[in-house]
């Protein structure tokens, strides 16, 4: 594979918890991740994160602020994704989160408070200081292997 895929990522927050899902088809790992996924072109970053967390979960969201980039690849393979991680506000009710990807990619769908979180696999290895910290200054978590 050549190039990077950008991607999304939407750190939702309701009633002190956080919106996680897992896109690990067969539940083949136990990692979780916010709702998103790759940018497609032509259209802005706003409108990829409310369309990937839509398909991934149902709900509608309003983006916020970037908190973080987080980047990672698989050596093996040559994958290299930059994730681009933003607030994002519920537009609805959390009540409303379901499965709903169409590519059947996520499997999961969690909401976690932070001690929940602690015992919980997840990347960015920055999500629960993003998350659950003060607001602060845009976090770049630097360049990882990737992990299943």
């Amino acid at each position: 594979m050549s190039g990077v895929r950008l991607a999304v990522r939407a750190v939702v927050l309701d009633a002190g918890r956080l919106l996680l899902v897992n896109a690990y088809p067969g539940e083949q790992s136990d990692l979780w991740c916010t709702p998103g996924g790759g940018v497609e072109a032509g259209t802005s970053l706003e409108h990829n994160l409310r369309r990937e967390v839509l398909e991934e979960t149902g709900l509608a969201v309003l983006p916020g602020r970037l908190l973080a980039v987080s980047e990672f690849h698989d050596p093996a393979s040559g994958f290299h994704q930059v994730e681009l991680l933003y607030r994002a506000r519920l537009g609805g009710a959390a009540a409303g989160a379901r499965l709903a990807d169409p590519a059947g990619v996520v499997n999961r769908l969690a909401w976690v408070d932070a001690g929940a979180m602690a015992r919980l696999r997840f990347k960015p290895d920055c999500l629960a200081r993003i998350a659950f910290g003060p607001d602060g200054p845009t976090v770049h978590d630097p360049l990882e292997a990737m992990v299943r």
